[in-house]
């Protein structure tokens, strides 16, 4: 469909409702047709997430793990396809960066054109895992009492508006289950342009609150898992609002600088005049500050013989949960369908497979940047075969 189709067709009047073209034209403007890219930040309003003057640095291994490169690796039947780590990385997945550390060492590394270990890109639905350990420590430090709180303790503009606001509690926010009336429908479509121009205003909108004001319900909270960008997006507002900061300034002291970033990192937001980050997508870093988030998992929420996040939160998030595949927004590979290992890892991932996986038993973390996945591999995957077979 043409930019010229798009756009006039965002003026018509759809299922009664006149629905505004400002946001999806916005996002054309900035990201084309194809939406948002890993480089794209350079084209959106954004806050800087500082890093201190401390630095830590992953050690480079005395030897390469170029065992690696021989091995193979099969997704589930009935293709059983069989490809080597660079082929199920590489081919056809656009990845640009890999990085695999094991015990603080970095083992392998694999980069393709001038992307590097040091270059921001953007990672998408992993800032929501990063929203989740942000949640962590506003509820050790006491700025949310518990997060069986409903949203309307910190967004008050809800009461009145429909009573399931105040049954919609943090925890269900954590765990996918608000039961709001939102997709993440990127594909444009006439049929469903109230769906897209829901997911445009809350990319390229100006006015995040106003939004989420505006939200219905289709379910009670808590009853329905239901993937959705809005209940994380309403998670940073209510992160902001009980910790009295910007997130971008409340990253930086609690985990940008404590973990001692090599870099600084960005975080779009809705408008200057607003300035509501989107906690849901927005996070721009290095992949080797990435991979420190998973090392900070990995090692129960202490950084340098200091606590970060409480461990009780820790397990919250990582303890296996059969009953829900997204648990305090990271995934556990025991849910899914592909095999898992004797000693499983867990893993935030976004769109295009932005990946972060980890598994504390083998002491590794695994990162993976791409523009693109559109090969038989699922990155995760791979990662928990490999991580099964380390040596």
């Amino acid at each position: 469909m043409s930019i010229t189709r798009v756009i006039s067709t965002c003026c018509l009047v759809t299922f009664g409702i006149v629905l505004s073209s400002c946001s999806i034209m916005r996002g054309l403007c900035a990201d084309g047709l194809d939406g948002p890219g890993i480089f794209s930040f350079e084209r959106h309003v954004h806050d800087t997430i500082p890093n201190g003057d401390q630095v830590f640095q992953f050690k480079m291994a005395e030897s390469r793990a170029d065992w690696i490169d021989t091995l193979h690796f099969f997704n589930d039947p009935p293709h059983c396809i069989n490809q080597t780590f660079p082929e199920a990385m590489a081919n056809k997945s656009d990845t640009q960066g890999i990085m695999i550390i094991h015990d603080d060492n970095i083992v392998y590394e694999m980069y393709r054109g001038d992307f590097t270990a040091d270059r921001l890109a953007t990672i998408f639905s992993v800032s929501k895992s990063i929203t989740s350990l942000l949640c962590g420590i506003a509820l050790d430090e006491g700025y949310i009492e518990s997060i069986d709180d409903p949203v309307t303790k910190y967004l008050p503009e809800l009461k009145g508006k429909d009573p399931r606001w105040e049954r919609l509690t943090i925890r269900y926010l954590l765990g996918m289950f608000s039961g709001l009336d939102f997709d993440d429908e990127y594909e444009f479509n006439i049929k469903e342009l109230k769906t897209v121009n829901a997911i445009a205003r809350l990319n390229y909108g100006h006015n995040l609150v106003k939004q989420i004001r505006g939200l219905k319900f289709r379910s009670e909270p808590g009853t329905k898992f239901h993937y959705e960008s809005m209940t994380t997006a309403i998670l940073g507002v209510i992160i902001e609002r009980a910790t009295g900061r910007r997130y971008a300034d409340y990253l930086s002291e609690k985990v940008w600088k404590p973990l001692q970033m090599e870099s600084v990192a960005l975080i779009n937001i809705d408008s200057r005049k607003h300035d509501v980050a989107h906690a849901f997508g927005g996070i721009t870093c290095t992949l080797k500050d990435l991979a420190k988030i998973g090392r900070l998992y990995l090692n129960n929420g202490m950084w340098e013989g200091k606590r970060i996040v409480s461990e009780d939160w820790i397990h919250l998030t990582t303890d296996y949960d059969p009953a829900s595949n997204y648990h305090y927004s990271w995934y556990d590979v025991r849910f899914e369908s592909f095999k898992t290992g004797q000693h499983p890892g867990f893993y935030a991932i976004g769109i295009y497979n932005q990946v972060l996986y980890v598994n504390p038993y083998n002491k590794l973390i695994m990162v993976r940047i791409g523009k693109d996945n559109i090969g038989w591999a699922t990155i995760p995957a791979v990662f928990e075969q490999l991580s099964d077979v380390w040596q």
